[in-house]
């Protein structure tokens, strides 16, 4: 078993090496040639980076993705990546959708439109899952752009580009979904949830000071949504009782809060820290159970079943056939084990660019302040 994991981690590094030696052959790059203008601080936003799992990925960004994913579901977000935050939220920016890293080709010009490092499966604290793209391993697959930009761009002014780019990170949900699953007979909560929560907060803070040392400044931190209402692991909390089931979905959400909270604290002390960085918390949680519980002012009209799953609440199995599918996901809260439908994604990619779920500041005000 460790013996396949380092021959898959040596054809992952061995990738990125012939796509960065691709890349340098092109030469070095003036920005009059990339169509960079000289003002680039002006810019309100440049390009987008995203890092994270299945909230920032559909599930294509891994080489070899059909013998690496044989037990991932299909369509784990309706197919498309453009109906997930980051990408929509580029969209507002009039940004390009993020390219999937393992899909460049070494050409510069796919490397400043924006590149999605983010892999469906990736998690914080364990590089031994599916993808092996951890939250370290996505890290210095960003700190490698960063460098290639310098070289074709020369340092001033890739540095200047990378200052007003956004970086966007969402990571967590996966690791949740490991640590609660770990007993095959139902949910199990081996640890400490507070030493569990302190880990992957402290980790998350690692990675924004590491970015911003490589001259990145406004970075947007997604928080995990409420996975116990997600219908997967609500059918293991299931039970004839419906009070445990309750408490069991309470205790999850209990502890994914205990994260997010941690997490924005963390964001708002390293705004001192780091006197010049501009980072903001996105409280999808607090957002979604907002549309949990008045469905009906948002048009939807289910938000406990899976639009697209099997069994009881959707949950019993992923969605691997658009067929499974319900006729209208625009009705649902959920897509299927774990996500949610790409119109829950456009609610929250509304209210994180010009609404309150963002802290201290949406996006567009991100956009707009000063470094």
């Amino acid at each position: 078993m460790e013996m396949n994991q380092m021959i898959r981690e040596w054809v992952l590094g061995l990738s990125f090496l012939i796509f960065l030696m691709i890349s340098i052959r092109h030469g070095h790059v003036s920005a009059m040639e990339t169509g960079l203008s000289s003002d680039l601080k002006t810019s309100p936003a440049t390009a987008m980076y995203v890092l994270g799992d299945s909230s920032v990925d559909c599930g294509e960004n891994t080489p070899f993705y059909s013998l690496l994913h044989r037990n991932l579901s299909l369509f784990p977000c309706n197919g498309s990546d453009a109906t997930l935050l980051p990408q929509l939220l580029a969209k507002k920016m009039a940004l390009p959708n993020t390219i999937p890293f393992y899909s460049q080709n070494g050409s510069i010009h796919g490397i400043l439109g924006g590149v999605n490092f983010g892999s469906a499966d990736a998690t914080i604290l364990y590089p031994g899952s599916r993808s092996y793209q951890s939250l370290n391993q996505q890290l210095r697959q960003a700190f490698d752009i960063i460098q290639l930009l310098q070289l074709q761009l020369g340092e001033e002014t890739a540095d200047s580009f990378i200052r007003s780019s956004v970086f966007f990170l969402s990571f967590g949900k996966e690791d949740f979904i490991d640590y609660l699953l770990n007993n095959s007979s139902g949910i199990g909560f081996v640890h400490s949830s507070q030493n569990f929560t302190d880990i992957l907060v402290h980790q998350m803070t690692n990675a924004v000071r590491n970015l911003y040392a490589t001259n990145v400044r406004k970075i947007v931190c997604a928080g995990v949504l409420p996975l116990g209402y997600a219908p997967h692991l609500l059918l293991k909390c299931d039970s004839s009782s419906r009070s445990s089931r309750k408490a069991c979905s309470d205790k999850i959400n209990s502890l994914v809060l205990e994260y997010n909270t941690k997490l924005e604290e963390n964001v708002v002390a390293i705004r001192e820290e780091l006197p010049e960085a501009r980072v903001i918390f996105c409280d999808v949680y607090r957002a979604m159970m907002e549309f949990m519980r008045n469905p009906k002012a948002y048009g939807i009209k289910d938000a406990k079943n899976a639009c697209c799953g099997l069994g009881r609440y959707g949950g019993a199995s992923g969605c691997v056939s658009t067929e499974m599918a319900c006729q209208d996901a625009s009705t649902h809260v959920w897509w299927d084990l774990y996500n949610p439908t790409p119109t829950v994604n456009s609610l929250l990619a509304d209210s994180a660019w010009s609404g309150s779920i963002c802290r201290p500041m949406n996006v567009q005000e991100l956009l707009s302040s000063s470094v």
